[in-house]
């Protein structure tokens, strides 16, 4: 039997099999991360996802889901652990939830600032702590996204100087015991609510204040609904941008270097992004006609250590611990 073909068919045949060898093989199979946060679009950090996918784009595809749109708060950290999701923004209380010894990382007035909080992660103690959740939780931590100091913006126009003036105060905390316990350590009255929820609960009076860092309440429109930002900088925000161990652990070491350090890079950015809109955020507000003030931040300081010291939580913080992270 003979077999011909003509030249228009020769052609097209020669131009499929050029346009397949010039796709590389891992262009044409690139796996698929998903990424979740609670924060919105319009976040800082929402541009570090962007620069770190730009950076891993040559391996993977980065699909990011803000909001909370696909994994409720708090829950991100389970997902990840049941391979229902490749990376998130982990709040270190969740791993806190499982870690019993990780609760001193979400105690007020622990970090003095970002520096303080870089330097514990990237010292041996902070090396420890990681490898403590990769050995009983199963994750991988990438790096701590700063986010900014935690202040308390409050709807009623009641002056705060000490935690006895929080007495009562109904302070939006997200769910979970270690959050409850922020609360409760400066003085207020801690109630559990969802992030995208907050702006509606001050606007109804189901709750009277908030604590967030200055630019979540500018991304979420907070101050439209607040009289005043009472500066007590209580805790210096961060998350942890983390990757489920079937992902990380299906990278070659070349690869989780290069994951790796685009992931520093990103952060790093997106660190010094959020400290120079803290410094620009204070004057915007205070122009607005919020009252922006600084309370008496010893008194903070002295009430939050005695209610965390006498907490459960304090007796499973690592011995010694408290005192070589206030060294550093």
């Amino acid at each position: 039997m003979e077999f011909k073909i003509d030249r228009r068919s020769l052609l097209k045949a020669g131009a499929a099999l050029a346009a397949t060898q010039a796709v590389p093989a891992w262009a044409q199979d690139k796996p698929t991360l998903r990424f979740a946060a609670v924060f919105s679009d319009k976040d800082i950090r929402a541009d570090m996802i962007r620069m770190f996918a730009k950076d891993i784009e040559g391996d993977f595809k980065l699909e990011p889901f803000y909001g909370g749109t696909l994994f409720k708060q708090g829950t991100e950290l389970v997902a990840l652990q049941r391979d229902n999701l490749e990376l998130g923004n982990i709040a270190p209380q969740d791993i806190s939830k499982q870690i019993p010894a990780w609760s001193i990382l979400t105690s007020a007035y622990l970090f003095r600032d970002a520096n303080h909080l870089n330097k514990f992660f990237a010292s041996d103690l902070g090396a420890q702590m990681k490898k403590m959740v990769e050995d009983q939780v199963k994750v991988k931590i990438l790096g701590p996204t700063f986010f900014g100091t935690r202040q308390v913006g409050l709807k009623p126009k009641k002056k705060i100087n000490t935690p006895a003036d929080l007495a009562g105060v109904k302070l939006r905390m997200p769910p979970g015991d270690a959050w409850q316990l922020l609360g409760r350590s400066l003085g207020a009255n801690p109630t559990p609510m969802a992030y995208a929820e907050t702006y509606t609960g001050m606007q109804t009076g189901a709750i009277d204040g908030q604590d967030n860092p200055l630019p979540n309440v500018q991304n979420m429109k907070f101050y439209e609904v607040m009289s005043q930002i009472v500066l007590t900088s209580h805790l210096v925000g961060f998350d942890l941008l983390t990757v489920n161990m079937k992902t990380w652990g299906g990278m070659s070491p070349a690869k989780q270097a290069s994951f790796q350090a685009a992931a520093d890079k990103a952060i790093a950015w997106s660190a010094n992004e959020h400290l120079k809109r803290e410094a620009e955020l204070a004057d915007g507000f205070r122009k607005q006609g919020l009252d922006v003030y600084a309370p008496d931040v010893n008194a903070f300081r002295a009430y939050a250590q005695k209610v965390y010291l006498a907490s459960d939580e304090a007796k499973s913080w690592p011995p010694g611990l408290l005192d070589r992270i206030n060294a550093l």
